[in-house]
């Protein structure tokens, strides 16, 4: 199976983590495709003379990888591809296979850009990569190719320019090449939208690649098609600029200009909130003696769940259980994506004894598995890291048989904070994924459908129990939501939860279908089938649900 990604702009050193996931422990091929901000990359016998400036006076920044190749330039404008292959018949990463390879990817671009009328392009046998007036005493570089393979595996591969601003290449020697220029699409008089190269390229590498299966999706343009034919006209669709799709939900009113961009987006505008609700979506109200005696723990405390704050079907049931989830750094949410009921008021100043205090609430209400999340502190230096780390060690300090799950947000991509809890080895690492790739702009416009992924493999690089959750009803189709599965499975996800969304308010995203139990139960099975370990999938289900169940069903398994 090759899994097609249009992620839009990632940052080079997510992409990197992402496709070595991939490249060590997925069973699928993968070609991302996404654009990254401005940054100069070299392999490890880059010529780094040929660096002619600083990058950071240029804003920009220089990583050393794991590629061949000497020094090039990355930045918006520019395709970048990333096929991780495992190459039939090849088992080793010598020289000829390897050139083998690159040949390989050259007539993928050289038949893409032969699409999009570019005729006059080719080869250079001594320089890798696509060449305008490749027969010319001028040839112009257009594409860049860097590989590594290892074992028949590929990673690293292209960067196509399409309306890159060439100037960039000043900055460096490209290649260590100095007789020749770099071009783009546009000098060349092909003005194509970076939709049709992704549909052109795409259509190219699934011929090539696909022949076993293929599966498309894209976060940023709307449409996400499954044929090679409907691929090709993908671009027709694309009536929103990535300039535009982050803020769709910068305020979440609903205004006619956002319900104009759901609509383009294929989120009409769904279902009334005052339909009434299928059977199987309701929930019991029992205020049980178990569940006052939670309540009165947390006021108590002066502490907060997110069972309250996002409004949780299930409250009655866990609380009954004496279990909940820990909701720290605050209520305040500095995001505010469409489908959540937490605040967005102006954070509050961070409290440093409400670890203390949680880590009591556990003694108090004998816990054995207790779930920490947060709102999102974008505000602060480390995203909110050093309150799940202090109250993880407090919980062990106070709690030590406890097992401990940590719902986190993304910290924007950043590495260190992020790093700060996974070197802690909390119980279960989990981090919602939340939608398909085609809604995620939509969903959560301040987060990105690469840095979710990203994020759980890292977690599972350093051999941690990972986790994360979908909601279906928001506009996506059940192959979308397999193929969201298929992306969890590929950086091994181990437990996941599949649940309804529920419009908390009429300033909330519309519900667009409920998914009935059956449908739960199928996307359980193909969960499964795909590899991930435990799953916990039905209209009720939340991320929290069931939380001590997915990790004994692994702990006793292993």
């Amino acid at each position: 199976m090759l899994r097609v990604r249009w992620l839009g702009h990632v940052d080079y050193r997510e992409a990197h983590d992402l496709q070595r996931r991939l490249f060590k422990a997925s069973q699928d091929d993968h070609l991302l495709l996404l654009e990254h901000e401005h940054v100069f990359t070299g392999g490890p016998n880059a010529d780094m003379s040929n660096l002619l400036t600083s990058p950071s006076a240029l804003g920009a920044t220089y990583e050393q990888t794991d590629r061949g190749g000497d020094i090039t330039y990355h930045g918006p404008g520019q395709l970048t591809g990333y096929p991780v292959l495992s190459l039939a018949g090849r088992r080793g990463g010598g020289i000829t296979e390897t050139k083998a390879y690159v040949h390989q990817v050259e007539q993928v671009l050289l038949d893409a850009l032969h699409d999009l009328g570019l005729e006059d392009c080719g080869r250079i046998d001594r320089y890798p990569g696509v060449w305008v007036a490749s027969t010319s005493s001028k040839p112009r570089k257009i594409a860049a190719i860097g590989v590594r393979m290892s074992r028949g595996r590929t990673m690293h591969g292209f960067a196509l320019n399409v309306t890159t601003d060439l100037s960039w290449f000043d900055h460096i020697i490209p290649c260590g090449i100095k007789e020749f220029s770099v071009t783009n699409l546009r000098n060349e008089g092909v003005e194509a939208s970076m939709s049709e190269v992704v549909d052109k390229v795409s259509s190219r590498a699934i011929e090539t690649w696909g022949t076993q299966g293929f599966d498309v999706a894209a976060t940023v343009f709307p449409q996400l098609t499954r044929s090679v034919e409907d691929f090709e006209h993908l671009h027709a669709a694309n009536t929103l600029t990535k300039a535009e799709v982050p803020v769709l939900l910068r305020d979440r009113k609903t205004t006619r200009r956002r319900q104009r961009r759901l609509g383009d987006l294929g989120l009409g505008d769904g279902l009334a909130i005052t339909e009434r609700k299928p059977a199987w979506m309701k929930a019991r109200v029992d205020l049980n003696s178990g569940y006052r005696r939670v309540r009165k723990t947390m006021q108590t405390l002066d502490l907060n769940t997110v069972c309250e704050e996002a409004g949780c079907p299930n409250i009655y049931e866990c609380w009954g259980q004496d279990t909940a989830t820990f909701m720290i750094n605050g209520s305040g949410c500095t995001r505010a994506c469409g489908f959540c009921l937490v605040d967005t008021q102006q954070p509050e100043p961070i409290d440093t004894e409400e670890p203390h205090r949680v880590a009591q609430a556990v003694e108090r209400m004998g816990l054995s598995h207790v779930v920490i999340t947060a709102v999102a502190r974008d505000d602060l230096n480390d995203g909110g890291a050093s309150g799940f780390v202090e109250t993880l060690r407090s919980i062990r300090k106070h709690a030590p048989e406890v097992s401990v799950e940590m719902l986190i947000p993304d910290f924007r991509g950043r590495v260190a904070p992020l790093e700060s809890v996974l070197v802690e080895r909390p119980d279960v690492v989990n981090h919602n994924l939340e939608t398909v790739a085609r809604l995620q702009r939509a969903v959560r416009s301040n987060s990105s459908y690469a840095r979710s992924l990203t994020l759980l493999a890292r977690a599972k690089e350093r051999d941690l129990i990972t986790k994360s959750g979908l909601m279906t009803g928001l506009g996506e189709t059940d192959d979308e939501l397999i193929s969201a599965l298929g992306d969890l499975a590929s950086v091994g996800v181990d437990i996941v939860t599949i649940g309804q969304y529920l419009r908390p308010t009429t300033d909330h995203l519309p519900v667009q279908r409920w998914v009935n139990p059956e449908t739960f139960q199928m996307l359980a099975e193909r969960a499964r089938e795909l590899g991930i370990r435990h799953v916990e999938a039905g209209p009720l289900t939340r991320s929290s649900h069931n939380a001590s169940r997915g990790l004994l069903s692994l702990t006793t398994t292993v």
